[in-house]
């Protein structure tokens, strides 16, 4: 595995993000994609070994189109500037939470893992086993690993005013107000480039493996 074409292949892309372009680089995409997809592999198989949830899931299945495809994309560019790779029960689209993976240059790279932005039933129903099991809550959020691994600990936005049906003076109403569940780590080009990057991944991965089980027995009890 050699992410070096990856990271090169990309920062050539964010400098000319259009199909034209990509046509006539096409097999210097496909090199960078294959890496990629060697990544990707490696990266699923460490996972399966301890989340059960991912026995059976195909690399295919868990990698993202490098094409703009999805609600969170803003700009009129066709390209995504990252590769990227979800891993989660049913694969890269699944309502479950999960684990996720991007290799972008200039220091984007990141893995991640929990749900970003849960549709409306699914938030509630995090929102309700936060209230019901804050003890456990509260105790992933500082095992020694999660720390570690997520320093800036559960991030993205929150509601300005408390959700509907909980007290404004609730003493959990901060996490109540999450719109995500989710942590995040990046990663600089040059340690993208070690030998052991994979083995990185999958480490970090696991230190929220506790997070993700958190929000799958709320989605499921939902």
């Amino acid at each position: 595995m050699n992410l070096a074409p990856v990271l090169s292949f990309l920062r050539e892309l964010a400098d000319n993000n259009n199909k034209p372009w990509m046509d006539a680089h096409r097999g210097e995409y496909q090199r960078a994609r294959a890496e990629f997809t060697e990544l990707v592999k490696t990266v699923l198989q460490g996972l399966q070994q301890f989340e059960p949830e991912l026995a059976g899931l195909a690399a295919a299945a868990s990698q993202y189109r490098i094409n703009k495809n999805d609600r969170f994309q803003q700009s009129d560019e066709p390209y995504k500037k990252h590769m990227g790779a979800g891993f989660a029960r049913d694969g890269r689209h699944s309502p479950w939470a999960g684990y996720f993976l991007a290799v972008g240059p200039n220091g984007t790279s990141w893995v991640g893992a929990g749900k970003w932005r849960p549709e409306t039933p699914a938030v509630a129903r995090i929102r309700q086993e936060i209230h019901y099991n804050a003890p456990a809550f509260h105790a992933l959020r500082q095992e020694a690993d999660m720390v570690r691994y997520y320093p800036d600990g559960l991030e993205g936005e929150r509601l300005q005013r408390p959700p509907k049906g909980y007290d404004k003076n609730d003493p959990d109403l901060e996490w109540l107000k999450l719109k995500d569940f989710f942590v995040s780590r990046s990663f600089t080009d040059a340690q993208v480039l070690k030998p052991n990057f994979a083995q990185e991944v999958v480490i970090s991965l696991k230190a929220a493996q506790p997070l993700v089980r958190f929000l799958n027995q709320a989605l499921t009890e939902g």
